[in-house]
């Protein structure tokens, strides 16, 4: 790593020398500049930090800071001056002065303030730099897709990243990219540089689910030794993603909903009310709607979510873009596995698009996933597709797909009516026919308006 480069601006030649001298010993690229033309001249060869002199010939060093701040604002300045006095600290420190020195100089005090400082730009450097290779995953490319639906949801993402809107709402079936979106949204928003929190609101108990949100203060319950933040406060400036807020409990719906009114939450056990500035991503699988009718959702929740709503497509109502996704997976498993698959044959396409993709995209890309890792050959097959892969129900199961003049909602139908027959009306079972969650086909019973035989065992 080459060294830092110092830019020392004073007007005395025996300060410049003495810094010069001290900090080439300590292994820093020294520049020197009398005056603040001089020091904007020479600031264009590249400088990490400025030791910058109040009093300058041509000019305030104030002035020389602001214009720093202002044309290179991660560029770090100490303020050296032979007045002591608090103003002009204070006046260095509000206009962006990472410290200040005084004259006669303690060499060796400042030399490690010159460390923290440079440190300081390390650290950021750092920071952004991983937060660039965050962020650079998901960009608009990674929503692959030229159908009507993609390119019109892809425009909507578009708009509300580029939005202040505090609240947005993906809802979809399983597996349609909702995880994916709302990351697109954060990271091609003015927020990006800031935190993205992720919960699964299925994944906790209650009582944890709100400390994981909210935080808790000490004593708040049993185990709480130390106060903790929650992650909408970590969050601050950033995006708070919900993910299957269907699954939220009425409780938790109810300070989730004054969180997002009055923007102030307490944390578990605190009685300070605490504010934050953070976008709120929510997402679902279920019909909110049909949850609110039920009681299981609250109204006035489901309205203050439901702002700027977007609706995720299933796979098998764009089946134009499973060749481009296709693709997209072989690229990028071919990078992975370190193959060199270069077609897929047509035969094994247009099995993958006649499919039905109960599981939607992830279902998709875990098919091309497993075939990219058994195949030897330069060339996707039928064979690498096999229907009892998951890709659609085992043949051994005694779930086989339909005639395929049907079409892909009563394909879709027939799939899981075997599969429950077959089953005995488990749904448990059915969903590991079906390769589904129970969440997946209960979705499914609800939306064909399934109910099992009567004289079926219970």
């Amino acid at each position: 790593m080459p060294p830092a480069t110092i830019l020392v601006v004073d007007d005395e030649p025996l300060v410049r020398w003495s810094l010069t001298t001290r900090l080439s010993d300590e292994g820093y690229r020294v520049l020197e500049a009398e005056s603040a033309a001089q020091a904007h001249e020479r600031r264009r060869e590249g400088v990490d930090l400025v030791l910058l002199d109040y009093r300058l010939p041509d000019g305030d060093g104030l002035a020389v800071l602001k214009r720093i701040k202002e044309t290179s604002p991660d560029t770090l300045v100490i303020m050296l001056t032979a007045h002591t006095g608090v103003e002009l600290a204070v006046d260095a420190m509000k206009q962006g002065a990472f410290h200040y020195a005084n004259k006669p100089f303690d060499m060796d005090a400042l030399v490690l303030l010159i460390e923290r400082a440079l440190d300081t730009t390390r650290l950021r450097r750092e920071v952004s730099t991983l937060r660039a290779t965050q962020a650079r995953p998901y960009t608009f490319d990674r929503i692959v897709g030229a159908s009507a639906p993609m390119q019109q949801m892809r425009g909507l993402l578009q708009k509300i990243a580029a939005s202040p809107a505090s609240t947005v709402l993906l809802t979809g079936e399983s597996g349609t990219g909702k995880d994916l979106a709302a990351k697109v949204i954060h990271y091609a928003s003015a927020r990006a540089n800031q935190p993205f929190m992720n919960i699964t609101c299925s994944a906790l108990p209650e009582t944890l689910l709100e400390s994981e949100l909210f935080g808790h203060e000490r004593g708040a319950f049993t185990g709480a030794d130390r106060q903790k933040r929650g992650l909408i406060e970590t969050a601050d400036g950033g995006t708070v993603f919900l993910d299957e807020i269907g699954e939220m409990v009425p409780a938790l719906q109810a300070k989730l909903l004054r969180f997002l009114e009055e923007r102030t939450f307490k944390r578990v056990g605190g009685a300070q009310d605490l504010r934050v500035d953070v976008r709120v991503i929510a997402a679902t699988n279920r019909n909110l709607e049909d949850e609110v009718r039920h009681g299981r959702f609250r109204e006035d929740l489901y309205y203050r979510l439901n702002v700027v709503p977007i609706v995720l497509p299933p796979l098998r109502q764009r089946r134009e873009d499973i060749a481009p996704l296709v693709r997209h997976y072989v690229d990028s498993y071919n990078a992975e596995f370190r193959k060199r698959v270069t077609r897929v044959h047509p035969d094994a396409m247009a099995r993958l698009e006649a499919y039905p993709w109960p599981g939607n995209v992830r279902e998709l890309r875990n098919a091309v996933e497993r075939a990219m890792l058994l195949t030897d050959s330069d060339e996707l097959s039928l064979d690498h597709f096999p229907l009892g892969s998951g890709l659609a129900p085992r043949l051994g199961s005694g779930v086989a797909l339909p005639d395929t003049g049907l079409d892909l909602e009563q394909l879709e139908r027939s799939l899981v009516v075997q599969a429950l027959e077959r089953a005995g009306w488990n749904q448990t079972r059915a969903a590991t026919l079906l390769g589904l969650n129970r969440d997946q086909i209960r979705y499914r019973i609800e939306k064909f308006k399934l109910e099992k035989p009567a004289g079926e065992p219970a």
